[in-house]
């Protein structure tokens, strides 16, 4: 089992910042422009989890000595099921270096982007950017 899901799965976000590279690159699927940097990615890692309800990962993807890594999940937003896909790539010391999220049906993601903008502010603070 990946890291991150181990960490996600029993609810524990203070493990993740360790399995991020520093300078780690979050591609999200409902903003165009990457987010930068562990303390970034962190606190939107904790955001999406105070949004989505029912999270569980359904299936692991990867080659257990490559540095590709694919973790597809299952949750809601409201009333929304998403269906998704965090794609892991990792650098040669084993962190995570970009994170890249995709996300289906539509309404699904629209519900995320929704619910993740109303989280902005507390994520902005979270990651000592206010």
């Amino acid at each position: 089992m990946h890291p991150l899901r181990a960490a996600i799965e029993k609810g524990d976000m203070d493990a993740v910042p360790a399995l991020l590279a520093g300078g780690v690159t979050f591609l999200s699927p409902v903003a165009f422009a990457p987010y930068e940097g562990r303390d970034m990615v962190t606190a939107i890692l904790r955001g999406v989890m105070r949004v989505f309800e029912d999270f569980r990962y359904v299936r692991e993807i990867g080659d257990p000595d490559g540095r590709d890594h694919a973790l597809m999940f299952k949750a809601r937003v409201g009333d929304r099921e998403i269906h998704g896909c965090d794609f892991l790539r990792h650098d040669e010391q084993g962190l995570i270096d970009e994170f890249c999220v995709m996300v289906r049906p539509l309404s699904g993601a629209n519900a995320l982007s929704e619910a993740m903008a109303a989280q902005f502010e507390t994520i902005k603070r979270e990651a000592g950017r206010a």
